[in-house]
């Protein structure tokens, strides 16, 4: 008797599949990024709107399609709102064109009406084409007072429709506030290359 292999209980690696699937997995892992936004790990506020917008994406996967297709956008990471009666909300963010950063924006708000508590959310604003996007760099814009939110929970992004080249998301991260308008909000913006 004669054997020409010996016999073990270990599997045998295929060695191709493995190739296969690195190349595989390291193919995705680049096209991912490829249109992602990837925040400078120095910029604590671009750290704070790549973290909100994976908060959302959470929340709501079927808001990719308007990260994916909006002619840019804003991200508000932290909106402060409060009020009794009279309130007022603020926020700091940056704008997004081809998934890098092109500016810096104000949000402020005022407000008289029904309206009590206080409640920290993300606001983002999606820009359906480059007229509605420029019309906000314009650097005076400003939601009407009727517009309001759409609150990102799962499936929420499925009925949201583009108004007046506009389609904007709240993200709750904190706090009570009985009271959903965006109406009244006023935006500043800045071009990154200003600074």
């Amino acid at each position: 008797m004669c054997f020409t292999a010996r016999h073990t209980n270990k599997p045998e690696i295929d060695m191709t599949a493995i190739k296969t699937l690195c190349i595989a997995l390291t193919a995705l892992l680049f096209s991912a990024s490829a249109v992602a936004f990837e925040p400078n790990l120095n910029d604590e506020m671009e750290l704070d709107v790549a973290r909100a917008i994976l908060n959302i994406k959470k929340a709501d996967p079927g808001i990719e399609t308007f990260f994916e297709n909006a002619a840019g956008y804003a991200v508000f990471p932290s909106v402060g709102k409060g009020g009794f009666v009279v309130g007022g909300a603020y926020g700091k963010g940056l704008v997004i064109v081809n998934q890098q950063v092109d500016g810096y924006s104000t949000m402020t708000q005022a407000s008289v009406g029904l309206q009590i508590g206080a409640q920290k959310y993300a606001q983002f604003i999606f820009f359906r084409d480059q007229v509605a996007l420029e019309h906000f760099k314009r650097g005076n814009f400003e939601f009407g007072a009727q517009a309001s939110a759409v609150a990102a929970t799962k499936g929420a992004s499925a009925d949201a429709n583009y108004d007046k080249g506009v389609v904007i998301f709240t993200h709750a991260r904190g706090g009570l506030m009985v009271e959903g308008s965006v109406g009244g909000q006023q935006f500043t913006y800045e071009p990154k290359n200003s600074n």
